[in-house]
Order: C-alpha cells, then sequence, then structure tokens
C-alpha cells in the first residue's frame, strides 16, 4: 500500500480556458475513470474521507483519501479488482462499514492535461486542467470541468502564488469540494441561527463530535499521523463536556452515553499523551551531546510504551463496546427530547465561568501542581459550555478560555515528563534524566509565569460575553 499527502488549491476555469504559460515541462495526458464508494447514509462523504476505484490503462487501483490538517489529505493507493477494496483498505473503514455495505455512488471519467512547474530542478506543483464527464450505465450525462494545483516539493506560499497566477488568467475561486460532492445531491448543513433552541444547538454540536470520531478512526487505525489520535480524543472530551453541562435540561438522559465516552477518551488519551511526551522528547534529547545516547535509551522505553499503548487502542476499536459507543451516540443524538427551551443558555456556560472563577479563587500565590490542572479542567468545561451560546463576545471568551487551557496544559506536559522520566531513568540514565527535568522544571516555571495573566483575560472576557 502507497502513501502519500496531498496539499492541493482547486479552482474553477470560465468556458473556453486554457492554461497559461508556465515554467516547467507538460504533463503526459491521462484518461481515467473513477467510481466513488460510499455507505447508505454516505457518511465517508460527511467525514470528508474519499474511496475511489480508479481504472487507467487497464490497471485497476483503490484509493482512500483521509483528512489531514488544513486542505491537506492523505492518499492510500493499493491495487485491486472491482469486488471491493483491498482489505488493507477496508480494514480502516471498520467503523463506516457498520452503516451498510460499501457501494458505488458515481462514475467519472476524466481527462487530464496539464504542466509540472519547476523552478531549476525543483519540482514545485502539478497545474491540471480536468474535463470530468458523469457516467451512468457508460453515457455521459453531465459534464464539468476543474483546475488542480496539487503540490509537489513545493510549499503553501507556491501554492498561493500560482493560485494568483491562474486567477489573473481568468480561473475562478473554488469552494475545493471533492468532485464526487460536486455529482452528488448533497445538502449541507447550514451554519446554526444564533436564536436556535438549545437543543438544537446541542444536537448539532454534539453531531459535529460524533463526525469527527467516524473522520479520525481511519487515521488511527492507520497508525501514522498522531493527530487523529488527538483529534478523535478531543471529540470525545468535548462531547462530554456539552453533555454535562446541559444535565440541567436533560437530567440523566446522555449520562450513560458520557460514561462510555469517557472510556473511549481514555483509551485515546493513553496513546495520545505519549505521542505529545515524545514529540517533546526527542528534540530535546538531540541537544544532550555526551549524554544523546542515554537519553534516546529513555526515549526508546517510552516507545515501547507508546506500542502497547496503541495495540491496546487497536483492540478497543475492534470490540463491541466501540462499536456501542458509535451507535449509541447516533441513538441519543436522534433521541434528544423537543423540549421548549429558549435560544438563549447563557445561565449554562455562566455557571461553568462561575466555577471556574471560583477555582481560581482558591489558588495561592504558588499553587501545587494538581490545583493548577483541575483549573485547566474547569476552562475546558467553561470553554465547551460556551460554544453553546451566541454573541458578538462570545469568540474572544473562547479564544481566551483556549489561552488559558494552553498555558496551564503546556504546565502539565511538564510535571508528567518529569514523573515519567523519574519512574524510567535508571542508573546508566541517570545523568541524561536529570538533565531532562531540569528543563521540565524550567518550562513548568514558564508556564506559572504566564498564567496567571491569560487567567485574568479568560474571567474578564467571560464577565463581558455572558452578562
Amino acid at each position: 500500500m502507497e502513501s502519500t499527502v496531498e496539499r492541493e488549491l482547486k479552482l474553477d476555469p470560465p468556458d473556453g480556458f486554457e492554461l497559461p504559460p508556465l515554467d516547467g515541462e507538460s504533463l503526459e495526458s491521462r484518461l481515467f475513470t473513477s467510481t466513488y464508494y460510499d455507505t447508505p447514509p454516505r457518511s465517508l462523504l460527511r467525514s470528508g474521507i474519499t474511496l475511489r476505484r480508479r481504472v487507467e490503462n487497464g490497471l485497476s487501483r483503490w484509493q482512500l483519501k483521509l483528512p489531514r490538517d488544513g486542505a491537506a489529505r492523505a492518499e492510500l493507493e493499493s491495487i485491486g479488482g472491482p469486488v471491493g477494496p483491498p482489505e488493507e483498505l477496508g480494514r480502516l473503514l471498520t467503523a463506516h462499514v457498520r452503516y451498510g455495505p460499501l457501494a458505488p455512488v458515481a462514475t467519472l471519467r476524466t481527462r487530464r492535461g496539464g504542466v509540472r512547474v519547476a523552478d531549476g530542478e525543483r519540482a514545485l506543483a502539478d497545474v491540471t486542467l480536468d474535463v470530468v464527464d458523469v457516467l451512468d450505465d457508460g453515457r455521459s450525462t453531465a459534464h464539468f470541468e476543474e483546475i488542480e494545483i496539487e503540490l509537489v516539493e513545493g510549499d503553501e506560499a507556491d501554492l498561493k502564488r500560482l493560485g494568483r497566477v491562474l486567477r489573473r488568467a481568468g480561473a475562478k475561486r473554488s469552494p475545493g469540494k471533492p468532485k464526487l460532492m460536486r455529482v452528488l445531491d448533497v445538502v449541507e448543513e447550514e451554519a446554526l441561527d444564533p436564536d436556535s433552541p438549545a437543543l438544537v444547538r446541542l444536537r448539532s454540536l454534539l453531531s459535529q463530535q460524533l463526525i469527527e470520531i467516524e473522520a479520525h478512526d481511519p487515521g488511527v487505525r492507520l497508525g501514522d499521523h498522531a493527530e487523529d489520535v488527538h483529534k478523535a480524543r478531543v471529540a470525545t472530551r468535548r462531547a462530554r463536556a456539552l453533555i454535562r453541562a446541559t444535565r440541567p435540561l436533560l437530567g440523566d438522559t446522555l449520562m450513560q452515553l458520557g460514561d462510555e465516552l469517557k472510556w473511549l477518551g481514555r483509551e485515546l488519551g493513553s496513546v495520545r499523551d505519549l505521542d505529545v511526551l515524545l514529540e517533546h522528547l526527542r528534540p530535546e534529547v538531540e541537544r544532550l551531546e555526551a549524554d544523546r545516547d542515554a537519553g534516546s535509551a529513555l526515549v526508546a522505553v517510552l516507545e515501547d510504551e507508546r506500542d502497547a499503548a496503541r495495540a491496546a487502542l487497536l483492540a478497543d476499536l475492534d470490540s463491541p463496546r466501540y462499536t456501542d459507543v458509535l451507535d449509541r451516540f447516533i441513538t441519543a443524538i436522534a433521541s434528544l427530547p423537543e423540549l421548549d427551551v429558549p435560544g438563549d443558555v447563557t445561565p449554562i456556560a455562566a455557571a461553568e465561568l462561575a466555577e471556574l472563577r471560583k477555582a481560581a479563587d482558591a489558588l495561592a500565590d504558588d499553587p501545587p501542581d494538581d490545583e493548577l490542572h483541575e483549573l485547566r479542567i474547569h476552562a475546558k468545561r467553561a470553554r465547551y459550555a460556551a460554544e453553546l451560546t451566541a454573541g458578538k463576545r462570545r469568540d474572544a471568551y473562547l479564544d481566551a478560555l483556549k489561552r488559558l487551557q494552553d498555558v496551564v496544559g503546556l504546565h502539565q506536559d511538564a510535571v508528567v515528563a518529569e514523573e515519567r522520566l523519574r519512574v524510567i531513568a535508571h542508573p546508566g540514565s541517570a545523568i541524561a534524566a536529570g538533565r531532562l527535568i531540569e528543563r521540565e522544571r524550567e518550562r513548568r516555571q514558564e508556564a506559572r509565569k504566564e498564567y496567571p495573566a491569560a487567567l485574568a483575560e479568560a474571567l474578564r472576557s467571560g464577565r463581558k460575553a455572558l452578562r
């Protein structure tokens, strides 16, 4: 199975558009047919995942595209026939095929030509013009054209620059939707009206968290991008915070779901916490010079722990309990009661802000580590509760809460790093561990200097947003 990360920009060409002169070599013209697959409720499409079988020059390849940061997507490719995706791709979609079997939803025939733009010997990007026919039983029923700029060795600046060149030549900005979304009759969810009832807002926010878990489930299983675990874990945390915040409205209606999400978040967290620790310690170890080998031995211990945690997580994802959590999530969203609750849920957010202020007031000048960790939990709860509200000053409040979370989170990361280093250190790595611990203490002290201002701003912004 081949894996690449694609970063591209899509543009819409006007009628009769031709690519302007570009520095580089012409790409060989191509003709291929792509059959797109999805589950009955289109769970791949709503998650930003694409599965297609592409046939070109008699060779059949299956391609699976997964969401990545920003506009980037990971593309996995494997040779396979028409019966279904190869097992190595199919196993990544376990969470989705529970909705029903994968089936063709559209077939497109694409004629592609273009230029590989270069800067000297460096290939920057492929700029292509796609002429696409929508096929029904082999006959063309619709037609559209699309420009794609896909980075090869270039960067985001090159992508933007080439976009400007093509727009000056007449191309128009595009929403950047995958080709499949241009073909299927998909009803996109509209932005919530500020006056939407509280439970409408809750249903929308919970649905977003379920989609986020399903979107990153294949990436968690694949295991090549730590952010997939992070984003799935954040979705479980945000959903739990929403459930907790709306308990005054719903009682225990969602509490069982919240308990199961706590389990899932804990399993994801076992991997995520080690990812964060390793990402931080690896460059620190490189700076140890004479003690680098001993530091690398410490990192190797943590990597073994991470491998074990990942194996346990994968077993959890293949368990009936995980499938039940996802199904329970769907049922809970669909069965939310239609209570006559006004759209203004400020009292809920205000209650969480009051808890944050109470925790802040109880802090000493030099509070213990565990109390700062509790402060971060209160900030997180206040932030997710505030997402249920509206108002001009809400976004500033959310930004301030995130800043507080980040600062106190760095403090907690340093605390955890020191604790782990003390546990795994042995006589041969004691000096390396000691040097690393000293740096963690410096990082902790920096966070302690920064958090009071971040806390004051969060409380001030909350008072303005929720009054």
